[in-house]
C-alpha cells in the first residue's frame, strides 16, 4: 500500500516602510501613560502563587524542570497541567540582566528545544548576559501531551485523507474535508480539556507566573512566526510587565484573531501569507530572467512562463520516477508547490525553487536530451530520499504535531463554519495568490467552526493596541512566504509603543540574515536601544548575487539528543540560523512505493 511522505519544512511584499509610533523606553513611562494590566489577568494570575522550580541538570549543559500551573486560572485551585521549562544559563552570571523567554512559532513549536539551541544561533553578547528559557506550551511537547486519539492506529486512520500537500482533485478535496471534520471533532471531545485551554492567552498567563518564577520583574522575551503572535498576545495582556519585547515574523494579531464578519473569512484571507509566498516567487522568478543563464538554467526562456509550465505538466500529469534500489515515488502538482514553499522558507531558497523547476521541466519534456533527464533524475531522487529520510511516519510513539498546531489556532481564531465550504474558499484563494492560496487556505480546515466545537472562554479577544512600558520592536521581512510584511506593519501601526525595523533579506523570519538585523536585536534585548525610525536592513544574501564567504544560511539543529551530543557552542563560533517553526503544520509530500 502507498505509503504518503510528509516533508516537514524546515523553514515571503514591499510596501510604505511605516514605523510606528514609538517613544523611548526613558520616555515611556513619562511622557505617556503605560496600560495597566487588567483586574481581571491580575485576579487570574497573581494569586496564582509563584512556583519553586526544582532545575537539574539536563541535556549536557542546560537546566529543567517541570512545573504545575492552573488547567483554568478562573479556578486557581482546581485542575492543573504540567508545563515543561527549560534554561541555559548566562554564561557571565555576576553581570546578568535577567531572563531571555523564546518561543520558535508553530503554533505548537517547542520552547524548551529552541532554548537549548540558542548557543547556536544567539547573539554572544546576549548569551553572556541572559538566561534563556523555554517553555514547552500546553499540549506541545515534554508539556502535559495534548492527544485527540486513542491510538496511534486511529489517528492513522483518520489523517488518511490529510495525507496530501494540499488537495488539488474533486476526490482529494472530498477525502480532506472528510478527514478534516474527523479531526476536528475528535479533538474537541477526545482531546479535551487541552484542547478547550491551550489558547495562546493560557500560554501567556502561564509564561507570566513564570516570569515571576525566575525572579524577573519584567518579561524580555524574543518570538518568531507564531511567537509573534504570543509575543503581542502578552504585551496587550500585561502591558506594564513588558521590559524588552522583541517579534519577528510578524502575524496580525487582528487578523489573525478575525472579530466581527471577519470571522467568517478564512485565515489564509485575513493575514495574506499566500500572497507573501507568491509575491516571493515571482521575484525570484523575475531576478533568474535578470541574472542570466549562467547563475539561473531557467533564464533560457522566461521563468515566470517556465514555471507556470512546469505547473500545468504536473497538473496534468503526476511524475513517476522509479529506482530499482528506492523504490517508486509520484510527484504530483501539490508536490511541486509544496516543495516551492519550503524552499522559500531558507534564505537560499532561490536555488531550491529554480533547481528544482528546471529539473521537473526537463523530466515532463519528453524530447529532452538524455544525458540532461539523467542529471535531473537523480537530482529529483535525491530530494525525495531526503523527503523520506525526514518523513512523518503514523508509527510509535504518538505524534501530535498537527493537533497542536490545530489545538491552538481552532480556539484562538474565529473561522468559518462549515468545512464543506473550504474547496470553493481554496479555490478563490488560488485566484488571488496563485498556487499558493489553496496550500495556505486549507491548513485550517479542521477548524470549521461546526466542525471544531471546543471553545475556551477565556481566550483573548483584544483589544491589540495597548501601551506597554517598553516599546515592541517589530521585525518585518519583505519576501517573507509566511508571515507576510504586512503583518509587521499592522501590528507597528497598532501598538502605541512600537518600533518596526523593516529587511529585505529571504526567507522566514530575519533573525541571523544580516548583521544588521541581528545586531538591532541584541542592542534592544540589551540596553534598550532602538533602531531609527524607518531602518531598513539589507540580507547578506541576495538572489543571484555572490555569495556570502560565511555560512549563514544553515538553520540550528532543533533535536535535543543532536543538541545534546555536539555540546554547547564555544563563544566565538560560527552562528546559525533560529530553528523556527512555520506556521503551517506540513508543506510537500511524496508517495512512495
Amino acid at each position: 500500500m502507498p505509503r504518503p511522505i510528509r516533508n516537514l519544512a524546515a523553514a515571503g511584499l514591499i510596501g510604505v516602510l511605516l514605523a510606528g509610533a514609538a517613544v523611548t523606553p526613558a520616555a515611556a513611562s513619562t511622557a505617556t501613560v503605560t496600560h495597566r494590566t487588567s483586574s481581571a489577568e491580575r485576579l487570574r494570575v497573581d494569586r496564582v502563587p509563584t512556583p519553586e522550580l526544582d532545575w537539574y541538570r539536563c541535556y549536557d549543559y542546560a537546566e529543567c524542570a517541570t512545573v504545575r500551573l492552573p488547567l483554568d486560572y478562573d479556578r486557581p485551585n482546581g485542575a492543573t497541567t504540567e508545563i515543561a521549562v527549560l534554561r541555559v544559563k548566562a554564561r557571565d552570571q555576576k553581570r546578568k540582566i535577567g531572563s531571555l523567554f523564546l518561543n520558535p512559532g508553530g503554533p505548537g513549536g517547542s520552547g524548551t528545544s529552541i532554548a537549548l539551541a540558542a548557543p547556536s544561533f544567539l547573539g554572544d553578547d546576549v548569551l553572556d548576559r541572559f538566561d534563556i528559557v523555554g517553555v514547552d506550551p500546553r499540549g506541545v511537547g515534554a508539556s502535559d501531551q495534548l492527544r485527540c486519539f486513542t491510538s496511534v492506529k486511529e489517528q492513522a486512520e483518520a489523517y488518511e485523507g490529510l495525507n496530501v500537500a494540499f488537495p488539488y482533485t474533486k476526490d482529494e478535496e472530498k477525502a480532506y474535508v472528510a478527514a478534516s471534520i474527523t479531526v476536528g471533532r475528535a479533538c474537541s471531545t477526545t482531546g479535551k480539556p487541552i484542547s478547550g485551554a491551550m489558547s495562546t492567552a493560557q500560554v501567556a498567563r502561564d509564561m507570566d507566573v513564570l516570569r515571576r518564577a525566575v525572579g524577573d520583574k519584567r518579561l524580555t522575551y524574543l518570538g518568531f512566526s507564531y511567537g509573534s503572535i504570543l509575543g503581542q498576545y502578552y504585551a496587550n495582556m500585561f502591558p506594564d510587565r513588558v521590559r524588552a519585547l522583541v517579534i519577528d515574523g510578524v502575524l496580525d494579531a487582528t487578523a489573525w484573531f478575525g472579530a466581527g464578519k471577519a470571522g467568517n473569512v478564512v485565515q489564509e484571507r485575513r493575514m495574506r501569507s499566500a500572497q507573501g509566498a507568491h509575491k516571493a516567487l515571482r521575484e525570484i522568478l523575475k531576478r533568474c530572467g535578470t541574472a542570466g543563464v549562467e547563475a539561473c538554467p531557467l533564464a533560457t526562456g522566461d521563468p515566470v512562463a517556465l514555471f507556470e509550465l512546469v505547473a500545468k505538466r504536473l497538473k496534468t500529469s503526476p511524475l513517476v520516477l522509479e529506482d530499482p534500489d528506492l523504490g517508486e515515488f509520484t510527484f504530483t502538482y501539490a508536490d511541486f508547490i509544496g516543495s516551492v514553499l519550503g524552499g522559500l522558507y531558507g534564505p537560499y531558497g532561490y536555488l531550491d525553487v529554480t533547481l528544482l523547476t528546471y529539473d521537473l521541466l526537463v523530466l515532463t519534456d519528453p524530447a529532452a536530451a538524455q544525458v540532461t533527464r539523467e542529471q535531473a533524475r537523480a537530482s529529483v531522487l535525491q530530494r525525495a530520499v531526503a523527503a523520506r529520510n525526514q518523513a512523518r511516519a503514523y508509527d510509535f510513539p504518538y505524534n501530535n504535531g498537527l493537533e497542536t498546531f490545530l489545538g491552538v489556532d481552532c480556539t484562538d481564531a474565529n473561522h468559518p463554519r462549515s468545512a464543506a465550504s473550504w474547496p470553493a474558499r481554496a479555490a478563490r484563494a488560488d485566484q488571488r495568490a496563485p498556487h499558493f492560496g489553496r496550500l495556505w487556505t486549507w491548513a485550517t480546515s479542521p477548524c470549521a467552526r461546526d466542525t471544531w466545537t471546543v471553545r475556551d472562554e477565556d481566550r483573548f479577544t483584544g483589544p491589540f493596541n495597548r501601551r506597554t512600558h517598553s516599546p515592541v520592536l517589530v521585525v518585518g521581512n519583505y519576501w517573507d512566504p509566511a508571515t507576510n510584511y504586512t503583518g509587521a506593519v499592522a501590528a507597528a501601526r497598532l501598538l502605541p509603543n512600537s518600533r518596526l525595523l523593516s529587511s529585505d533579506n529571504w526567507g522566514h523570519t530575519a533573525y541571523g540574515t544580516s548583521d544588521c538585523v541581528t545586531g538591532a536585536i541584541d542592542a534592544y534585548l540589551l540596553r534598550l536601544t532602538l533602531p531609527k525610525r524607518g531602518k531598513v536592513c539589507h540580507g547578506d544574501i541576495q538572489p543571484f548575487e555572490e555569495l556570502p564567504e560565511t555560512e549563514v544560511a544553515r538553520r540550528a539543529e532543533i533535536a535535543k539528543s543532536d543538541l545534546a551530543a555536539q555540546g554547547a557552542p564555544a563563544r566565538g563560533e560560527p552562528k546559525r540560523l533560529p530553528p523556527v517553526v512555520a506556521p503551517l503544520p506540513a508543506v510537500g509530500t511524496l508517495t512512495v512505493r
